[in-house]
């Protein structure tokens, strides 16, 4: 059925691109994708992919940044989310402030990082780093706080730390809805790479799509779009199979 799906959207698409309602800057049919992503892929003329890098090149640069921040963000979301779920002082104090930045749109916080940190390449980690950060942070708070009390209370019962506690049964107890948090965390960082790469993003999937809707260039946005979901699927599905091989008691237990 998924395959099914793609096939119906583009024999629509290509129908809609073929009867001449909409002009080819709006709807550019198939075969006009297919030949931006060639081009995109390959040396055509004495030009090196778009802007003298391959779409490989483009990708690459583009996961390698979405890859940092959110292991940046991840990290920090985790421990946060750790110290908030267990200590109540530091959920009651840190709380606003992690309600503060998931409420806002990473567009709006990104022209000051700009200001603050340059055009290169540590604003553009930033963003993702803070964009990743809140979902980590709340699922991972929520999870800690759900652990069940009772076999908190057996583990202290038997002798086990506060450490052990932590360590054995509270962290166990929240992976499930970390991972969620995890997965939440790397789409949310996905959908703010373009505004990521909109300064200086070339080579980036995003700097190409931002580049190429300055000149309509649907195409080669359209090609940026896919690419960016695409591989936005093979990571999700990743994690997953990562999900289930390290948190096998999931809707067991």
């Amino acid at each position: 059925m998924p395959v099914a799906s793609v096939l119906i959207f583009l024999g629509l698409w290509q129908l809609a691109a073929i009867s001449g309602i909409w002009s080819e800057t709006f709807v550019p049919p198939l075969g006009k994708i297919w030949d931006a992503f060639v081009d995109m892929s390959t040396t055509h003329d004495g030009v090196r992919g778009y802007a003298d890098y391959y779409l490989w090149e483009h990708l690459y640069m583009t996961l390698r940044r979405v890859f940092v921040g959110v292991l940046i963000g991840v990290t920090a979301g985790v421990a946060l989310g750790v110290a908030m779920g267990s200590v109540p002082w530091v959920r009651r104090l840190l709380e606003p402030w992690l309600t503060f930045l998931r409420a806002l749109p990473p567009l709006a916080y990104f022209f000051l990082l700009v200001i603050w940190l340059g055009i290169d390449e540590a604003p553009k980690i930033t963003l993702l780093a803070l964009a990743a950060l809140p979902p980590a942070a709340v699922a991972t708070t929520s999870a800690v706080a759900a652990t069940p009390l009772p076999l908190v209370e057996a583990a202290r019962a038997l002798g086990a730390s506060r450490r052990a506690v932590l360590r054995d049964v509270v962290l166990p107890a929240a992976l499930p809805e970390t991972f969620t948090g995890i997965r939440l965390s790397v789409g949310i960082a996905y959908s703010s790479v373009v505004a990521a790469e909109l300064f200086n993003g070339v080579p980036g999937i995003g700097g190409v799509v931002k580049d190429a809707s300055n000149y309509n260039n649907t195409p080669v946005v359209l090609v940026g779009i896919i690419a960016i979901g695409l591989s936005g699927l093979i990571i999700d599905g990743v994690l997953r199979g990562v999900e289930t091989r390290v948190v096998p008691w999931r809707g067991k237990a």
